[in-house]
């Protein structure tokens, strides 16, 4: 069976509208399925999909606006999630003169400002995840973690698993959501966290479940046989150092940022 693309060539106005308006409902409530679902047809629906995800978009910055104003800077009604990271990389990529002004005026840097205890600057990671350049980001997602070890990690370019625990909870999590809200909820730390604690903390069934190891025990090599879009796995990327051996993502996945 095949599909067909629809687009403002093959609907009539009130089909359109129609189409639209449930698209719209989805997305306002939807779960992140039905949601990246409704973004991806918007994205066929020419100048009118457009809209509504920027519609989408505004909708969220004006939510993180009231949040500002009522003081409820962590309220998570104003963080961004990956449908909003998806309606924002769909506009991102656009040519059109609407969906560029919106970025350059709106959002020229991405959906969030990061943040870091350390003054780390995280601006570059989020282009190249927004980009889905994902091995450039998993690259520098060490750098950015040789950074937060220290001047003697830096120059080593890796870090020692009893480092970890030095790690502030704010910027893990800033590199996590990034990732998160740049790749359909597929990859981030907290991902691999939460399958490590449904598979029993057990390491072998991690490493084959993220396609880490083959079904014979042989280790991923690095980089030709890692996958690199988001037909990876769950939990996938990052790396997190894992050709170090466990020590090293055992310290990140028991960090106290991924409890809740």
């Amino acid at each position: 069976m095949t599909s067909t693309v629809i687009n403002s060539d093959n609907l009539n106005s009130d089909n359109l509208s129609d189409r639209l308006n449930g698209l719209v409902a989805t997305l306002a409530t939807g779960s992140l399925r039905k949601q990246l679902q409704a973004i991806q047809t918007l994205s066929t629906l020419e100048a009118a999909g457009e809209r509504a995800l920027i519609d989408f978009l505004s909708a969220h910055l004006a939510l993180q606006v009231s949040g500002q104003i009522s003081g409820a800077e962590t309220a998570e009604s104003g963080l961004p999630t990956a449908a909003h990271g998806s309606a924002y990389q769909c506009l991102y990529r656009s040519l059109t003169e609407d969906a560029q002004s919106f970025v350059a005026e709106k959002l020229p840097h991405g959906l969030v400002i990061p943040r870091s205890e350390k003054g780390i600057d995280y601006g570059d990671l989020q282009t190249l995840l927004i980009q889905q350049a994902y091995q450039a980001a998993d690259k520098l997602t060490m750098q950015k973690l040789c950074e937060l070890a220290g001047e003697r990690a830096v120059k080593r370019k890796w870090i020692y698993f009893t480092e970890v625990d030095q790690f502030p909870i704010t910027d893990l999590r800033t590199i996590d959501m990034l990732w998160r809200i740049y790749s359909e909820d597929k990859f981030g730390w907290s991902k691999q966290h939460e399958l490590w604690i449904r598979l029993g903390q057990d390491w072998e069934r991690l490493w084959s479940q993220l396609i880490w190891k083959s079904p014979e025990g042989a280790w991923t090599r690095y980089p030709g046989e890692f996958i690199w879009d988001l037909s990876a796995p769950v939990g996938h990327l990052p790396l997190s150092n894992q050709l170090r051996g466990v020590r090293m993502i055992d310290a990140l996945l028991s960090h106290p940022a991924w409890v809740q």
